[in-house]
């Protein structure tokens, strides 16, 4: 019911910075939040940070000086603008998207994820 496109992963070295992109679409009647989870190997799943419909965002403390999350409510497309990359950064990154559809209310929605590798 809702399609995420995330765009922008790839290899960057240390210190570098790189700009993801999520795109929503489908049967959408109301985003809710948008927010970036990534998860490094042998990791779980980890909330990086978080965009509401009211502008509200939430920052994982370890990330908080150098990513910024931030959204283009006209679009439906959410952007996490990383700088100063760290090899502990290197994971895939996953958009969540949390939504009411024409078909369902406060669904919760991800996307394939995509990879940022940050080497030298």
């Amino acid at each position: 019911q809702v399609q995420l496109m995330e765009s922008g992963g790839g290899l960057v070295q240390p210190g570098g910075s790189l700009r993801l992109s999520c795109a929503a679409s489908g049967n959408i009647r109301r985003i809710i939040a948008m927010a970036w989870y990534r998860q490094a190997p042998a990791k779980e799943r980890e909330l990086v940070a978080r965009l509401t419909s009211g502008g509200e965002t939430d920052v994982a403390d370890s990330v908080k000086d150098r990513f910024t999350i931030s959204g283009d409510s006209a679009n439906n497309t959410m952007y996490l603008q990383m700088n100063s990359l760290q090899p502990e950064d290197t994971a895939a990154y996953y958009c969540n998207c949390r939504a009411d559809t024409d078909y369902s209310l406060y669904g919760d929605y991800w996307g394939k994820g995509t990879w940022v590798t940050v080497s030298s």
